[in-house]
C-alpha cells in the first residue's frame, strides 16, 4: 500500500521555511536578516543573536578557508551541543566543505574508523580531554580546540576551570589550532568575510554515519536539497509555530539527524532561539525549563518518562510554557502518552524517519487526529510503500504487514563510497528502511519492529515491540527491551529486561503472570531480568545492540 500526506489535505506550506531558499548557508543567512536582533542561542545563561552567530559564522568560513577547506574537503564536528556546533556546522558549509558529525563520546578507536571512511582531516572539538586525546590519536591532521570558557557565563566558567582542570585539554600539539587563532587568522585574511563558493541543492552538505539496517557504520549522503526537504516537512506538521517567538529545548544531540533537522535548521527556518544543553540531567533539564520557559520539546520516550517521572502532578506548572512535546527515534509507548496528556493537557506529537531520511519521513501532526499506536501519515512529498519482505518488489495492500520503504526529497543520496551496499538499499527507486509495518485504510502507519530484531521461535514470528509495549502497561515497569536469546527447543525465545519505577517491588512470576492476559502463549517471555538500568545510545534511545553485546560477553565468561 502507498500513502503520502497529501492526499489527505494537510499544510503544504510551514511558516518562515523559505522556499527560496537552496542552500543551507542561504538558510542562516535569510534567518539572520529577519531576525537579526532576536536570540539565536542560550547556552547555559549566555544569549547570541541571529546577527551575532552569522558574523561569527563568516569568520570562521573565513578561517576554514585558509586551511584549505573548500569543496569536497570534510570537516568533522566531534562536539557537545554548545554554540560551536551550531556555528561551525554552517561555517564548514559556507567554505564549502563538507560536514561529517562524530559523537564525542567514541572512544579513539570508532572515531579513527569514522575519519578514514570518510576522508576527514580537520576535526573540531571542545577543550576537554576526554573529547581531544582521541581525536589526535586518530591522527587528525589539524585540530580546532574550542574553548568552553569561551561559552560559559563566567561563575560557571571559573568552576569548571578551576575544580574540574584535570577535564580541560592543553593545546601542546603543533596539530591543534586554538578557535581564537581561527577568528584572528580570518580577520587579518580580509576582514572574516570568505570567498564566495558556488553551492547548489544536489551538492553533498553532510556524512551522517549510521548502522542502517546491517549494523556496520556507513556515512548516509545527505545534500542541501535533503535538509532543506526535511526541514520543510517537519515545519509543515506544526503549521501554527509562531515566526521569531518559539524557544526550543535542545537536549538531543546536534550530532544526530533529528537534532540536526529539526532542533537547529527547523528552528534557525522560524526565527527560535534554541536552548542548548550539553548533556542529558534531569534536574539540569527542569531547571532550564523553569528559567527559559520552552515552547518546543523534542525528545525521545526516556527522557520524557525521566520528566514525568520528576515531576509530580502538583508541579505541573512547571511544564505549561511547552505547548508542543515532539520526537521520534524509538518506540513511544501509548502508556507514556498518556501519562503525558494526563499530566500536561498536551499529546505527544510522534514522527519516525532515519538518518537516510535527513529526519522525520512519517508525523503525526498538530491539526489530524492522532492514532494510539501509529507514528503519522507520510509528510508532504513523500510515499510511503509497504513490500512484501520475502518479495519486495510486490507492494501490499491495507493492514498487511511488511518492509516500509520510502520515497521523497529527503532521502539520501546513497552511502559514502558503497555502491553496492546503496543499490541493495532502495527497490525501484524506494529507500528500504529494514523496519516491519503497516499502512491502515487511512494511511496511517503503525511500526511493528525491525526486520533485525524480529525473533523466530518455533517457526512463528515473534515481533519485540508487542511485548514491550505489553511490560509498560504494568504501572510499576519504567523500561522494558525484550530480545531474542538461543532456546535448545525453538531456536530463539525472547528475553525481558526490565527496570522499575523508584521504590517499586515486582519478581518475574507476578509479572509473567500479568503478561498472560496481554500477549499469547507464543509471545510469553522465556524469562525476565529485572535491571537498575537498560543501555541507551547518545540521544537516549535503548539499546538493544548494546545489550546484545553485553549479553554476548557475558555468555562467553
Amino acid at each position: 500500500m502507498l500513502s503520502s500526506l497529501e492526499e489527505h489535505g494537510s499544510a503544504t506550506h510551514a511558516p518562515g521555511a523559505g522556499e527560496m531558499v537552496e542552500t543551507l548557508p542561504a538558510l542562516l543567512d535569510r534567518a539572520a536578516a529577519r531576525f537579526g536582533a532576536r536570540p539565536a542561542l542560550w547556552f547555559l545563561g549566555r544569549r547570541w543573536r541571529y546577527r551575532d552567530v552569522a558574523a561569527t559564522v563568516d569568520r570562521l568560513a573565513a578561517g576554514l578557508q585558509r586551511l584549505g577547506v573548500g569543496p569536497g574537503v570534510k570537516v568533522g564536528l566531534c562536539l557537545p551541543n554548545t554554540p560551536y556546533s551550531v556555528m561551525f556546522f554552517f561555517a564548514v558549509l559556507k567554505a564549502g566543505g563538507v560536514v561529517v558529525n562524530y559523537n564525542p563520546l567514541y572512544v579513539a578507536r570508532e572515531i579513527a574508523a569514522q575519519m578514514a571512511d570518510s576522508g576527514t582531516t580537520i576535526m573540531v572539538v571542545a577543550d576537554l580531554a576526554r573529547i581531544l586525546a582521541p581525536v589526535l590519536e586518530a591522527g587528525a591532521t589539524r585540530v580546532i580546540l574550542c574553548p568552553m570558557r569561551g561559552i560559559l557565563p563566567p561563575l560557571k566558567a571559573l568552576a569548571l576551570y578551576t575544580l574540574r582542570r584535570r577535564e580541560i585539554a592543553t593545546p601542546r600539539d603543533q596539530r591543534i589550532i586554538p578557535f581564537a587563532a581561527l577568528l584572528d587568522d580570518a580577520g587579518r585574511g580580509g576582514a572574516g568575510v570568505p570567498a564566495p563558493v558556488s553551492l547548489a541543492r544536489d551538492d553533498l552538505a553532510v556524512l551522517q554515519y549510521t548502522g542502517g539496517t546491517t549494523g556496520v557504520p556507513k556515512g548516509a549522503m545527505l545534500s542541501h536539497g535533503n535538509l532543506l526537504a526535511c526541514m520543510r516537512q517537519t515545519l509543515a506538521c506544526a503549521p501554527e509555530v509562531a515566526l521569531g517567538e518559539e524557544r526550543v529545548l535542545a537536549v538531543l544531540p546536534l550530532f544526530h539527524v533529528i537534532g540536526m533537522t529539526v532542533l537547529m535548521n527547523c528552528s534557525l527556518a522560524i526565527g527560535a532561539e534554541i536552548i542548548l544543553l550539553p548533556r542529558f540531567s534531569i534536574d539540569e533539564v527542569l531547571r532550564t525549563i523553569k528559567q527559559t520557559r520552552p515552547t518546543i520539546f523534542p525528545a525521545v520516550p526516556t527522557i520524557v518518562t525521566a520528566v514525568l517521572a520528576a515531576t509530580p502532578t502538583r508541579r505541573a506548572k512547571d511544564l505549561a510554557s511547552i505547548r508542543l512535546w515532539t520526537g521520534g527515534g524509538a518506540a513511544f509507548p501509548a502508556e507514556l502518552c498518556d501519562r503525558l496528556a494526563a499530566l500536561t493537557g498536551r499529546r505527544f506529537v510522534e514522527a519516525y524517519g532515519l538518518s537516510e531520511t535527513s529526519g522525520a519521513s512519517v508525523s503525526n501532526t498538530t491539526f489530524a487526529p492522532i492514532k494510539t499506536g501509529s507514528v503519522g501519515r507520510a509528510v508532504i512529498d513523500t510515499i510511503i510503500e509497504i513490500r512484501d519482505p520475502d518479495h519486495p518488489e510486490r507492494i501490499l495492500g491495507a493492514d498487511e504487514k511488511g518492509e516500509i520503504c520510502i520515497r521523497g526529497p529527503q532521502v539520501t543520496m546513497g552511502y559514502w563510497n558503497r555502491p553496492e551496499e546503496s543499490a541493495r538499499a532502495f527497490i525501484d527507486g524506494a529507500f528500504r528502511t529494514g523496519d516491519i509495518g503497516y499502512l491502515d485504510a487511512d494511511g496511517y502507519l503503525f511500526i511493528v519492529d525491525r526486520l533485525k530484531d524480529l525473533i523466530i521461535a518455533g517457526g512463528y514470528n515473534i515481533y519485540p515491540r508487542v511485548i514491550e509495549e505489553a511490560l509498560h502497561r504494568h504501572p510499576k515497569v519504567l523500561e522494558a527491551m525484550v530480545i531474542g536469546v538461543p532456546d535448545a527447543y525453538r531456536g530463539e525465545a525472547p528475553r525481558a529486561y526490565v527496570v522499575l519505577r523508584p521504590g517499586e517491588k515486582l519478581n518475574a512470576e507476578e509479572l509473567l503472570a500479568f503478561l498472560a492476559g496481554e500477549v499469547s502463549k507464543i509471545e510469553m517471555p522465556r524469562d525476565i531480568v529485572f535491571r537498575d538500568s537498560l543501555p541507551k545510545t547518545a540521544i537516549g534511545k535503548l539499546s538493544k545492540k548494546d545489550l546484545r553485546a553485553m549479553e554476548c560477553a557475558s555468555a562467553a565468561r
